[in-house]
């Protein structure tokens, strides 16, 4: 089963909430109680998130967390990227070539490279600017929605 890392899937969560919240800083526990992460987690994650650029954090009475580009310009991608902490790719050879001794004479490396080229392409073309829009969207046709640990069987009735 392909799946993101839950953190990955959480820091989609937390910067969804962000981008809803344009120009105003939030703390990591008002970020907690609106999404329903505990704190170290969002705290966590905003930590990997102030790291890697895609946030800026400020100290003080007045500090907090805001997104430090516009959400049109932070794609699915990057925020995977940033909290998985290594090139995504479904095989350890679509990551980092010379890690497989087979690599040389291996008959399917080109396709899985390709399968993750393509998925890495899919995240890159969904932004927070579409994740917001689909969610306010979501807002005005409520639907039953499942958090990252759905069973299998959930899925299927979903037709995933």
């Amino acid at each position: 089963m392909l799946r993101v890392s839950r953190l990955a899937d959480y820091a989609t969560v937390v910067m969804a909430f962000l981008a809803q919240s344009p120009g105003g800083s939030r703390t990591a526990p008002d970020i907690a109680a609106a999404t329903g992460l505990e704190i170290p987690t969002v705290s966590k994650i905003l930590k990997r998130l102030v790291r890697t650029g895609l946030l800026q954090s400020q100290r003080g009475p007045k500090g907090g967390y805001q997104l430090a580009q516009q959400p049109e310009a932070i794609s699915l991608a990057v925020i995977i990227e940033a909290m998985d902490d290594q090139p995504m790719g479904l095989t350890r050879c679509s990551q980092f070539l010379g890690l497989c001794a087979n690599e040389s004479s291996c008959s399917v490396r080109t396709n899985w490279q390709r399968i993750s080229r393509e998925i890495y392409r899919q995240l890159s073309a969904v932004t927070l600017a579409d994740l917001v829009e689909d969610m306010s969207a979501s807002r005005q046709n409520p639907v039953v929605t499942f958090v990252s640990g759905q069973s299998s069987r959930e899925g299927e009735r979903l037709g995933r």
